[in-house]
């Protein structure tokens, strides 16, 4: 539990990272992605480099769908942060539960009961009051905060597609040579973002590389490294609920560091969406969702 606190508090400093870096988002998640590949490969390709050559192609193809869907989350995730709060981003793009139940019951036919049902309308309503403009924003600045909204919640489809391609292929391969392969694609599509947008990947100050390594050390291996590391010790109910904290730890982290105080309008309808997450989260079916999400997760 002590490790399932540090792992939260972590993960929590994301969006404060992101928001430090004065690089293009893309580029930020991109270096993330690879410093954080830098530091897992070296544990797959030592102990477990027999497992890769075990790899089926329909495993390999899954672990690359997963990893365009990660890179993905990451670019559309980064980009809504310089665009609207803190809380409001952070919040938004944690409904990533709700995304895989409706996709397991879409693609897999798993059942969805009253309880996931439930969580599923009391996190929507959420995000439509969260959508709401802060009366005492200007227009611009709320037209800017409804498209970080929007690409919050593009995030957490993209997160649900990453953890649901995942989800079969970490009952049969080990953590680090799956993340390894889910990396690598997903560093290689970041790059090809950023290379599309035309963004620089070596002009930057040593501050900048910095925010990039913390960016893998602290959320990508103290953070959700340790996560899947408590799973082996707690029941995956608990590691999802747990990850509610961190859209309450970045909304603090982005008040005593960022001096942003969220609008009355994000507070109300950030906590209608953690209780809807955390109904959905706690059902009868989504302990095994969770539990391979978690699985599969390493942002």
């Amino acid at each position: 539990m002590a490790a399932l606190a540090v792992a939260v508090a972590a993960v929590s400093t994301a969006a404060i990272l992101v928001r430090w870096s004065g690089a293009a988002a893309s580029v930020a998640a991109f270096y993330r992605v690879l410093f954080t590949l830098a530091l897992v490969a070296p544990f797959a390709l030592g102990r477990r480099r027999g497992e890769f050559r075990r790899l089926s192609r329909r495993d390999a193809a899954s672990a690359v769908v997963a990893g365009v869907a990660l890179a993905l989350h990451f670019a559309a995730w980064f980009e809504s942060l310089a665009l609207t709060t803190v809380a409001a981003s952070v919040t938004l793009v944690q409904t990533q539960p709700i995304f895989v139940a409706l996709g397991a019951y879409l693609l897999l036919g798993e059942f969805v009961d009253r309880r996931i049902a439930l969580g599923i309308g009391v996190t929507v309503c959420g995000a439509v009051v969260m959508s709401v403009a802060d009366p005492d924003a200007s227009v611009a600045v709320a037209g800017e905060a409804r498209v970080g909204n929007a690409l919050a919640v593009v995030g957490a489809v993209m997160a649900a597609v990453y953890f649901l391609a995942g989800r079969s292929i970490r009952q049969r391969v080990s953590l680090f040579p799956y993340v390894t392969v889910v990396y690598a694609t997903c560093a290689a599509t970041l790059l090809g973002i950023v290379l599309a947008q035309g963004n620089p990947l070596l002009a930057y100050p040593a501050r900048e590389w910095l925010l990039f390594l913390g960016l893998a050390v602290g959320p990508g291996v103290l953070g959700h490294t340790v996560l899947n590391w408590a799973l082996e010790h707690v029941r995956s109910t608990v590691v999802s609920v747990s990850l509610l904290g961190e859209p309450v730890g970045s909304t603090l982290l982005a008040l005593l560091l960022l001096s942003e105080v969220p609008p009355p309008v994000t507070l109300v309808g950030g906590a209608v969406v953690l209780a809807g997450i955390y109904v959905t989260s706690t059902a009868r079916r989504g302990d095994a969702a969770a539990s391979s999400a978690s699985n599969a997760s390493g942002e």
